[in-house]
């Protein structure tokens, strides 16, 4: 079984600098995509940011040259690296990792960021 455990998150000022981990445990042989996601309350889920096994990157709009979205091939953990932070970065953040090798989609309970003005 593969879960995933995500740390960083919490409460800091606007402009500030946060770094979420997202570690997976359990036998994992490949990964497609890992990706950060975030739901602010009354909001549905969104993408942040994806990092396909391929090395490519893909992010939301809102976040583009602020968020950085890294990963370490042992062991099995993602980042995201979110500088220059606004209010509205305020949400619950959750990693995903869409694997290979067992065939899983698995989400991480989430991490809160809070972002004051």
């Amino acid at each position: 079984q593969v879960q995933l455990v995500e740390s960083g998150g919490g409460l800091v000022q606007a402009g500030g600098s946060l770094r979420l981990s997202c570690a997976a445990s359990g036998i994992i042989f490949s990964i497609n995509d890992m990706a950060w996601y975030r739901q602010a309350p009354g909001k549905q889920r969104e993408l942040v940011a994806r990092l396909t096994s391929g090395g490519t990157t893909n992010y939301a709009e809102s976040v583009k040259g602020r968020f950085t979205i890294s990963r370490d091939n042992a062991p099995n953990t993602v980042y995201l690296q979110m500088n220059s932070l606004k209010p509205e970065d305020t949400a619950v953040y959750y990693c995903y990792f869409d694997i290979r090798t067992p065939r899983l989609e698995v989400w991480g309970q989430g991490t809160r960021v809070t972002v004051s003005s």
